[in-house]
């Protein structure tokens, strides 16, 4: 069962979609984040991790259960990489660590496998990515979510269409209608609005 404790300042949570490594904008938006004048949570997607889980289970013939909690030790392996790559971030696995690292005037990367390894809200399945995960997260905190993508995305377009084009997965919707979690997506496009956002400059 996920934590249910909420920080004492109620951070934005960003999640970070994996597919920026491939399109080279990675380490761009990771600097901007890093630079936040706002309290921040990072949310890493698998990236090539998580495709290697995914390879891994065509040749290796495991279930499901076994891919979703390995597809979330890839996101900690991202994670790990994140905080190589900056000062100021810090790997947090739980509520408490999150706080912490608040308090402290750091930027915690969430690694997901503690909190939701048996969280029963989100099926062990590949339904289920760092998109849901962000947004149980931003619903356990009671936080607004941020999703980078590396496609943009019109603002009125509503979760269940977003779903349909598989710019989110299945859960997403179901989690942020459930929570009421106030969502954006910021995609290649988006870069100005976000920065203004991360200098506590507000924004949609």
């Amino acid at each position: 069962m996920a934590e249910r404790r909420l920080t004492e300042v109620c951070p934005l949570v960003v999640k970070i979609g994996g597919s920026l490594s491939e399109t080279g904008r990675l380490c761009s938006a990771l600097k901007m984040l890093s630079a936040a004048q706002v309290p921040i949570v990072i949310v890493p997607g698998g990236g090539p991790f998580a495709d290697a889980v995914r390879s891994l289970q065509r040749e290796m013939s495991f279930d499901d259960v076994v891919a979703h909690r390995l597809a979330m030790l890839a996101m900690e392996q991202m994670a790990e990489w994140m905080v190589a790559q900056r000062p100021g971030l810090k790997v947090a696995q739980t509520i408490d660590e999150i706080s912490d690292c608040i308090m402290d005037g750091q930027i915690p990367v969430w690694a997901p496998l503690h909190m939701m390894g048996d969280d029963e809200s989100t099926p062990a399945s590949w339904s289920v990515t760092s998109d849901s995960l962000a947004a149980r997260l931003a619903e356990l905190l009671d936080a607004r979510l941020i999703l980078l993508k590396s496609v943009d995305v019109a603002g009125n377009v509503s979760a269940e269409e977003l779903a349909r084009q598989g710019v989110v997965d299945s859960l997403f919707p179901e989690i942020v209608a459930r929570a009421g979690v106030s969502w954006s997506i910021f995609g290649p496009a988006d870069d100005v609005a976000l920065a203004a956002i991360l200098s506590g400059g507000g924004g949609a």
